[in-house]
């Protein structure tokens, strides 16, 4: 067993965890934090990513005792304080880029990443950012297109390039 200190969606979590235990296994079980899903749990799906220090992983492959002390941000802290969606949720829903809505938080969040590094991606750099995120249902072009309309709106709104998440920190007990 080993303490570690996980800063998830702005909040420090101390919790004990297994060597080998995931990140997901602790977002999900210890925090319950359930949005972000597992899927295949071999990293082929993509249903679990998470943003770890601005950059998408696959929470099922990625150690927790790896994830001590770093800024991961989930599903459930992309929103802002107020509740408002964050431009990559809203343009899913607006462009209907989701069905069923399983691999839904790990594709927002890998978008999302996408648009903090590039804020006017192309269709293809789309396309290749969510290779790693398998949907069984929607066929990917109103993904692509949820995409698109949500770096335009940040674009507009000028918070193109920001890195998701929540940055301030606040302690509490896993």
């Amino acid at each position: 067993m080993q303490p570690v200190t996980l800063v998830v969606n702005g909040v420090e979590h101390e919790a004990v965890v297994e060597p080998l235990e995931t990140l997901l296994s602790v977002l999900r079980g210890t925090l319950k934090l359930t949005g972000t899903k597992e899927g295949c749990g071999t990293g082929y799906c993509g249903a679990c990513t998470v943003i770890i220090d601005g950059q998408p992983v696959n929470a099922c492959l990625f150690p927790a005792v790896d994830a001590d002390r770093r800024d991961v941000t989930t599903i459930e802290g992309l929103a802002d304080d107020d509740g408002q969606l964050h431009p990559v949720q809203a343009a899913f829903i607006e462009h209907f880029g989701l069905q069923c809505g399983f691999c839904t938080p790990g594709m927002i969040l890998a978008a999302a990443s996408l648009l903090a590094e590039q804020p006017d991606p192309s269709e293809e750099q789309i396309r290749a950012a969510l290779a790693g995120n398998i949907c069984r249902c929607t066929g990917y072009q109103s993904i692509v297109a949820a995409v698109r309309s949500a770096a335009q709106a940040l674009r507009a709104s000028g918070r193109a390039g920001e890195l998701p998440g929540k940055r301030s920190r606040v302690r509490a007990r896993a």
